[in-house]
This record gives structure tokens, sequence and C-alpha cells, in this order.
């Protein structure tokens, strides 16, 4: 049977596009607040907000997963310390997209902002 691919692939191949989320991720955390496409920014949260579920334990074992995702040890630095601890109350949403009205420049595509709650 041929079933739907779950995630977009951005026309990239797998390892561009794990690359490519990464640094979305890695942008994510140290500025707190990022523009970027809308699709990106739906494929971006589910991996953002598993590294806050990740922070909000604060482990070796859950920091050593963290920086196996990131790559970026000021990154998972900002995690454990700043963002991770925020939100130790809530269950999930730790991450907002809010659409911009305004299209990009050359192919009209939809911009959107993702952000920490």
């Amino acid at each position: 049977m041929a079933f739907t691919k779950k995630a977009k692939t951005f026309h990239r191949e797998t390892g561009q596009r794990n690359a490519l989320i990464r640094s979305l991720a890695r942008s994510l955390v140290l500025e707190e607040r990022i523009s970027t496409t809308e699709a990106k920014a739906k494929a971006l949260r589910p991996f953002a907000e598993r590294l806050v579920t990740y922070a909000k334990t604060n482990t070796l074992a859950s920091r050593r997963l963290a920086q196996s995702r990131l790559h970026d040890k000021e990154a998972v630095k900002k995690l454990f310390d700043t963002i991770g601890p925020r939100y130790t109350e809530r269950t999930g949403g730790y991450t907002r997209i809010v659409k911009r009205t305004k299209r990009g420049f050359n192919d009209a595509r939809k911009l959107a902002y993702i952000a920490f709650v």
C-alpha cells in the first residue's frame, strides 16, 4: 500500500533537510523568535517542542539528547538554563506560529514568525 508521507521534504535530500531543521531550531533557541516560511515553521514546531521537553527534565541524558539534535553547545546551554525552566508547569504547546501578511520577494511564499510562548 502506498501511504502518504508525514514530513515535508522541501525538495531536499534527507541530510540537507535535517540540517535545515537543525539550523532553524538553533536560531529559534538563540533568538527566541525567527521569521521563516509558513511550511518551514510548521515542520520546525515538533522538533523545537521536543527540545523544550528535554530541557524541562534537565538531566545528563536529556542534555546529551539535545546536544545530539542541535550540535551547538551555546544553544543547548541557553535551552537548559533559560528556556527549559520557563515551561516546567506547562505540559505542551511551547511555540506559537504567527502568519505574516507580507509575501516573499520573489515567489509570493507565505511567511510566518515562530516564537516561544
